[in-house]
């Protein structure tokens, strides 16, 4: 970014820093040295993202990521706060049942396949000598573990330990990276950022939110493995002629439960994002009463389970249908209402420019419970055919296997591909079309040159396939719709069909059942393979650096939000790297005596959308004397689309004006970068430069013998246009008055400055 491999760290630490040339390291002290020119530094935030290996670990927190995002996917509004808020909490909701049901997956592979079915059945334990201490032998006795209650309050320290992790790496992941104190404001927020909430005091800040979040989620996951154990012992209790002080002890706990649950949901309800001030108070009370209240419970029901039951044999599966079939109700109704709730407020203030017409945050949301029910569903058939051995679970194997309702839900795989690849087969042949006919045309925009075919072709190949990027909430709202759809096929199914050991279709009429078992082998299949294929591509990228530097590209768009939906979500890196930004560019721009007070921000891709958004946090005043460079930029095209509420055309708008000046390049080879589409008042100067040549020749020329290659979405700088344009800002900006004034000419320094914020990952921040 620099140009030169000889560099200093002015500022920041190993994660986060500000760097410049060497020769640069105190250019504040030479002010006549850089009279004229600029002082150019980078932020390189790219160790927030992809820094070392346990950045691939994440991966497996992907389902709470993408809900996170569909709760900043909402609609503009107008004077609908009481229905702004009903979308938090419906989203807070569906992240809350993702935690329960990633636990709930844990308690069937541990308890249910592993300790009550494998365990119980002296067929499959004798294939695993390290279930042998649980396993009862021939006559049905064994030792002091072989009872039920006992093996599945030992399993239920898998579950339990899960739910510890995830609250551990939270806590961990919030001191880390976004524990940053934002720069404090200057003025009434409301009259500052009316158009966007980026701006306001509080919202790179969410501590107390992510704590009762944290606290919330935690406590639901120690009361989900305390259900499925203590409700199998309860159930166990209430037989005719069982002991009368177990049976009340069981519904004395399931009375528990309950209570537990509602207080969890209250929590989740009572309270959402508060963003306009800086709240640092802590519900302290809460954040630890809570998990540990939920802790204290699992454990007492351990040692109710562990009680001893002579009488008590492990036959069948747990009733963990109906626990997954309420989770999957309860997550299809949760996506119902926030898709009548966005549409609602999408209606205030309509944008055609808006992905989905305002669905895309229940789309998302969608998808994040298929995500989710993917993980869970294929963790569990594959630990059942691992444990089965040679045979098939629920087909004259030695166990029954997951419950039918994840046999069903791995069903509607094989069709939901078929649509997937319908769509991208439809896409691709739109793409073919449209090189097609951009191909006549491109020799036009290079007079002069002579014509070449293959030229042409690739690189009207490139502009077709960077436009598919415009294409994508098409294909995330019919897959979601579909999703959906088959979602409530799978329930249907699974409702109607007998539950019996050899064919989860069993009772439906024979045409279905038929296709219903091959899309069930086939899914299930499928589901077990994805879920392989997810934890090596995790494995692999803790490993290689390459591949994790692409789950990183991953993390840039995923995590830059803030946790508001869901507390186990990875980390937002921007609640570290905004108030880096803006403490940085405050400080520079006040020290008017050494620097003149001037400053270019340059950002490129994601740099420049952490650019905007500290550019929205400086006070007004500092904002007037900051210059903005963006190229290859997400801000309108993605941003804009998708998070309309904080990147709309109103909140652009406000930016263009409330800046000193801004300038955007980009590409039509772009996948990535667009227009930001900024209209300016009456004749100001436009935002966006007409889009570059890309390549910057066509074919060989003296100045040019070699082919120039085909740009797309990197190496702008390479381009004479961004030279050009940031001479211009330069040259736009006037330095500050000082106050007082300095004693000497000398002391008026004219040099500004200019800080790029490149693209993550590391390779390109360089």
């Amino acid at each position: 970014m620099l140009g030169d491999p000889r560099t200093v760290r002015v500022s920041g630490d190993e994660t986060a820093a500000v760097f410049r040339r060497t020769e640069d390291a105190d250019a504040e002290k030479r002010p006549d040295d850089y009279r004229g020119k600029p002082v150019p530094e980078a932020y390189v935030w790219c160790n927030l993202t992809s820094g070392n290996g346990s950045r691939a670990l994440w991966l497996l927190l992907l389902p709470f990521m993408v809900v996170n995002l569909a709760h900043w996917m909402r609609p503009t509004s107008r004077r609908m706060k009481k229905t702004v808020r009903t979308y938090g909490l419906l989203v807070r909701l569906t992240g809350l049942s993702l935690t329960v049901l990633l636990v709930a997956a844990a308690c069937e592979v541990a308890i249910d396949l592993t300790a009550w079915q494998c365990a119980g059945t002296p067929e499959c334990a004798a294939e695993r000598s390290w279930l042998g201490f649980l396993a009862p032998d021939a006559s049905g006795h064994g030792g002091w573990w072989s009872q039920p209650g006992r093996r599945l309050a030992l399993a239920a320290l898998v579950p339990a330990a899960l739910t510890g992790l995830l609250w551990y790496l939270s806590q961990r992941t919030w001191s880390a990276y976004e524990s940053q104190t934002p720069l404090p404001h200057q003025a009434d927020p409301e009259e500052e950022t009316g158009r966007t909430a980026l701006g306001r005091p509080g919202f790179w800040y969410g501590r107390r939110l992510v704590a009762r979040l944290r606290a919330a989620h935690t406590a639901a996951g120690f009361l989900t493995v305390a259900a499925a154990v203590g409700t199998s012992a309860a159930r166990h209790d209430r037989r005719p002629g069982g002991p009368a002080l177990l049976d009340a002890l069981g519904w004395i706990l399931d009375v528990t439960l309950v209570l537990g649950a509602a207080v969890v949901v209250h929590v989740v309800w009572r309270r959402g994002r508060s963003e306009n001030k800086l709240d640092r108070h802590l519900d302290e009370k809460l954040i630890r009463r809570l998990p540990l209240g939920a802790l204290t419970l699992l454990v007492l029901t351990l040692l109710y389970a562990g009680w001893s039951r002579p009488g008590w044999t492990s036959e069948g599966r747990l009733p963990g249908n109906a626990t997954f079939g309420g989770i999957a109700l309860v997550q299809g109704l949760l996506v119902i209402a926030l898709a009548v709730v966005a549409r609602a407020l999408y209606r205030t203030a309509p944008d055609p420019r808006t992905a989905l017409r305002g669905f895309a945050g229940p789309a998302v949301a969608m998808l994040s419970c298929a995500l989710g029910g993917v993980m869970s569903g294929g963790g569990a058939q594959r630990v059942a055919d691992w444990l089965d051995g040679s045979g098939e679970p629920g087909s004259g194997g030695t166990i029954d296997g997951p419950p039918v309702l994840l046999t069903w839900q791995a069903s509607v795989l094989p069709p939901l591909l078929v649509v997937v690849a319908a769509l991208c087969g439809w896409l691709g042949v739109r793409t073919v079309r449209r090189a097609r006919r951009d191909r006549a045309t491109i020799p036009s925009e290079y007079p002069g040159e002579p014509k070449d075919a293959a030229r042409s072709r690739r690189i009207a190949g490139t502009r077709a396939r960077a436009a598919l990027t415009d294409r994508a909430p098409l294909l995330v709202g019919i897959t979601s719709a579909v999703t959906l759809l088959l979602g409530a096929g799978a329930l249907v199914g699974a409702w109607v069909s007998e539950e019996v050991p050899s064919k989860a279709a069993q009772g439906l009429p024979l045409f279905f059942e038929g296709a219903a078992e091959t899309s069930q082998a086939l899914g299930s299949w499928l589901i077990g393979f994805g879920f392989i294929l997810f934890v090596t591509w995790g494995r692999r990228a803790y490993r290689d650096p390459s591949a994790r530097r692409t789950i990183g590209i991953l993390w840039d768009v995923g995590t830059f939000w803030p946790r508001a939906a869901h507390p186990f979500a990875p980390p937002c890196y921007a609640e570290r790297a905004v108030p880096d930004l803006t403490w940085r560019m405050h400080t520079w721009t006040r020290a008017t005596r050494a620097t003149g007070g001037r400053l270019v921000i340059s950002g490129h891709s994601q740099g420049s959308v952490l650019a905007a958004a500290a550019a929205w946090q400086l006070w007004p005043s500092v904002r007037k004397r900051v210059a903005l460079l963006t190229y290859g930029s997400p801000l309108e095209r993605l941003y804009g689309r998708w998070f309309p509420a904080h990147f709309g055309p109103a909140a652009l708008s406000s930016l263009h004006r409330e800046v000193d000046c801004w300038r955007n390049l980009h590409r039509t080879t772009d996948p990535i970068g667009g227009p930001v589409r900024v209209i300016p008042d009456g004749d100001g100067p436009q935002v966006d430069r007409e889009a570059l040549k890309d390549p910057l020749v066509y074919g060989r020329t003296e100045e040019h013998p070699l082919p120039a290659p085909i740009l797309g979405h990197g190496d702008y700088q390479a381009d004479p246009a961004f030279a050009e344009e940031r001479a211009r800002l330069l040259a736009r900006l006037k330095p500050a008055v000082p106050a007082p004034r300095p004693q000497t000419p000398e002391a008026a320094g004219q040099a500004p400055t200019v800080t790029a914020v490149p693209a993550d990952p590391p390779d390109t921040a360089g």
